[in-house]
C-alpha cells in the first residue's frame, strides 16, 4: 500500500481523499491549516488528518518525507510552496491548478528532480489536454484545436444561470487573468472574458468565451504546429455579460475580496451539476480537410458510497488517475510531465479514469 498526502480538505480534497481510500491500495494522509475542514472530511481507516500550516515550509516538508507523492488541492496561490516542499523532500508531485504562473515554477522545480512534477491534473487544464492531442495526433496536418469545458448546475434558476459548484478563487482567477491562444500559429495572450461564441449540444444552447489557464501546456507544445488553438469556459446564454459588467464597470476585477464575497453570499451551491466537454480538431488527413470532435458530459452520482457532484468526480477523477498511472510506472518516475504526453486510452482504461465514459456518466456512478 502506497501513502500519499492531499494538501487542502476542501470539497476536492476530500473526494481525492475518499476516492484514493476506497481502493484499499492507497493509504492518505490529507492536511489542512483549519481543523473544521478536516473534521468535516469523510471518515475511513486509510485517512488519516494532519492540522499543517503551508506556509511553514520546514513542516510541509517534514510532512511529506517518505511518501509516496503529494496531490494539491489548495488554492491556486499556495500551490507554488507546496511544489517547493515537494522537491526538498524528493517526493512526486501533482497539482490541480489552472495558474499559469504557477505552473511555469512546477516546471523550473522539476529540472533535474529525482521525482516527478505532473501540473494541471484536474479537468481544465487536465483532462481537456489529453483529449485534445489524441485528436491531433489522428491528422497529417492540424488546422485548428477548439477545447471546450463547462461546469453548470443542471437547473439554473438566477440571472447568471449559474451554481458555484468549485473553488471561488479559482473561478475569479479564470474570470481575470489573461489567457493563452494560439493565433495564425503565433502564441499569445488575449484578455479573459472575450470572443464569445454560441453552440448547441443535444439541444442546449451554450456560450462560451475566453478564461485563463485551460489550455495548460498545450498550446506551448503545438506552437507552430497549428494555425489556430483557444479554450473557452462553457456558460449558459446571458452569465458573460453581466460577470463582464462586475469586472469591468462595477471594477470587481480589482476588488477580488468583494467580488467573492458576492459569489459566495448570492449564489447558492449546487450538487445537481453537469461537466460540458466539447473539443473539436479540424485538419487534413490523407489529403482531405477533416474535423474530428470528442463530447461528453458527466453528471453527479455516488462514488465510493458518496454522492459527488460531477466537478468533484471529473476533478478527482483526473489527479487520481494519473496518480495511478505513475504508479504503475506508465508515466516518467522524474522530471516534468505534461498533460499532453498522457495517453487517453491509458487514462479511460485506469479505475478512476473511467469515470469519464459517456456510458457510465449518464446512469449514474457507483464506486
Amino acid at each position: 500500500m502506497k501513502s500519499v498526502v492531499v494538501i487542502g480538505a476542501g470539497k476536492i480534497g476530500g473526494a481525492i481523499a475518499l476516492m484514493l481510500a476506497a481502493t484499499g491500495d492507497w493509504r492518505v494522509s490529507v492536511a489542512d491549516r483549519s481543523a473544521e475542514q478536516l473534521a468535516k472530511l469523510d471518515k475511513h481507516p486509510a485517512i488519516d488528518t494532519l492540522a499543517l500550516d503551508i506556509l511553514n515550509q520546514d513542516a510541509v516538508v517534514e510532512a511529506l518525507r517518505g511518501h509516496f507523492a503529494v496531490l494539491s488541492a489548495a488554492p491556486f496561490h499556495l500551490t507554488g510552496r507546496i511544489a517547493e516542499a515537494a522537491r526538498l523532500a524528493g517526493v512526486h508531485y501533482l497539482d490541480l491548478t489552472e495558474d499559469v504562473a504557477t505552473t511555469r515554477i512546477v516546471e523550473a522545480l522539476a529540472e533535474g528532480a529525482e521525482s516527478t512534477f505532473i501540473p494541471q491534473c484536474g479537468l481544465a487544464p487536465g483532462f481537456i489536454s489529453i483529449v485534445a492531442n489524441d485528436l491531433a495526433a489522428r491528422f497529417d496536418t492540424l488546422d485548428s484545436v477548439r477545447m471546450r469545458v463547462g461546469a453548470l448546475p443542471q437547473y439554473p434558476s438566477n440571472a447568471l444561470n449559474y451554481n458555484l459548484t468549485w473553488s471561488t478563487d479559482g473561478l475569479i482567477n479564470e474570470y481575470i487573468e489573461p489567457c493563452e491562444a494560439i493565433v495564425e500559429g503565433r502564441l499569445i495572450t488575449v484578455p479573459a472574458m472575450e470572443e464569445r461564441e454560441e453552440f448547441s449540444l443535444d439541444g442546449v444552447t451554450y456560450e462560451a468565451f475566453n478564461t485563463s489557464g485551460g489550455l495548460g501546456t498545450f498550446a506551448k507544445t503545438l506552437e507552430g504546429r497549428v494555425r489556430t488553438m483557444n479554450y473557452r469556459t462553457i456558460r449558459y446564454p446571458g452569465h458573460q455579460a453581466i460577470i463582464k459588467a462586475l469586472l469591468n464597470d462595477f471594477n470587481l476585477k480589482n476588488r477580488r475580496d468583494v467580488l467573492k464575497d458576492l459569489f459566495e453570499h448570492a449564489l447558492p451551491t449546487t450538487m445537481q451539476d453537469v461537466v460540458v466537454v466539447f473539443v473539436t480538431v479540424c485538419g487534413w488527413r490523407d489529403g482531405r480537410y477533416l474535423q474530428d470532435t470528442y463530447a461528453n458530459k458527466i453528471y453527479a452520482g455516488v462514488v465510493a458510497g458518496r454522492l459527488m457532484s460531477a466537478i468533484q468526480i471529473t476533478t478527482a477523477a483526473g489527479v487520481t488517475g494519473v496518480l495511478d498511472l505513475l504508479a504503475e510506472g506508465r508515466l516518467p518516475q522524474r522530471g516534468f510531465v505534461r498533460q499532453e504526453e498522457i495517453a487517453l486510452s491509458d487514462f479511460l482504461a485506469n479505475r478512476f479514469g473511467r469515470y469519464y465514459d459517456p456510458s457510465a456518466s449518464q446512469v449514474g456512478l457507483t464506486g
